[in-house]
């Protein structure tokens, strides 16, 4: 039976908006590097960074349908994420399904699959991760679902999650986790601000992550130059 869910419960707004302020490295480390989706999802134009509560469409392949169902179900703050039931890299989704989810105050999309109108969506900043771009259009004909749990670009993703975006890739954080990861997110962004101010003072990375004796235990030795050449 394929279905639409509608008011799936999302992560809270303090929860979304707090983890809007860490780039997805951070987050991806301060979660147990869980939750990364593939690098092939890239953003169509740089410099976008964004965070929301997951819209979610399974869609089949080369066919947008679904797409203009999830529209309605969208909320202010949501990401549209889509993932095609088999392999497509059709163009799904174009400037107008765009300027309908910006009317929605839809902050974004991440489709495992093909975008177009890429030039416009630039202009328009609206923000899209796409493993593919292509003209190829799509068709309306076969169903879907809609805020069901879906797997796009490897990564398990529910209807509410956290998707936080930039241009190091795409990464979620589940809703029931949000409060804790950004907690954690906080926790290594201090400590890397400490790490940075020390890097930057000469401190070797040897010395501050106290590799030396690790890299001895390995094996590693240090041999002085001779004349020679020879060590």
């Amino acid at each position: 039976m394929n279905k639409v869910v509608t008011n799936p419960p999302r992560a809270s707004k303090e929860a979304v908006e707090g983890l809007a302020a860490f780039g997805v490295a951070t987050i991806h480390e301060a979660q147990g590097r869980i939750g990364l989706l593939s690098p092939k999802l890239r953003p169509i134009w740089p410099g976008a960074h964004v965070a929301g509560t997951a819209v979610t469409v399974s869609s089949p392949p080369c066919d947008n349908w679904m797409l203009h169902v999830a529209i309605e179900q969208c909320r202010p703050g949501d990401i549209l994420v889509v993932a095609p039931t088999s392999f497509s890299d059709a163009g799904y989704f174009g400037d107008l399904l765009a300027t309908s989810l910006i009317a929605r105050g839809v902050r974004a999309l991440v489709i495992d699959a093909g975008v177009r109108d890429v030039a416009v969506l630039k202009e328009m900043g609206f923000p899209v991760w796409s493993s593919a771009i292509s003209a190829q259009g799509t068709v309306k004909a076969v169903l879907g679902d809609v805020n069901v749990p879906v797997v796009c670009g490897g990564a398990l993703i529910r209807p509410g999650d956290v998707i936080v975006a930039d241009d190091d890739g795409v990464v979620v954080v589940a809703r029931k986790d949000a409060d804790a990861v950004l907690a954690a997110s906080a926790k290594r962004e201090a400590a890397e601000v400490d790490k940075r101010a020390q890097l930057a003072s000469g401190v070797l990375g040897l010395d501050l992550y106290k590799m030396r004796e690790r890299l001895a235990a390995a094996g590693l030795v240090y041999v002085e130059h001779t004349k020679n050449g020879d060590a």
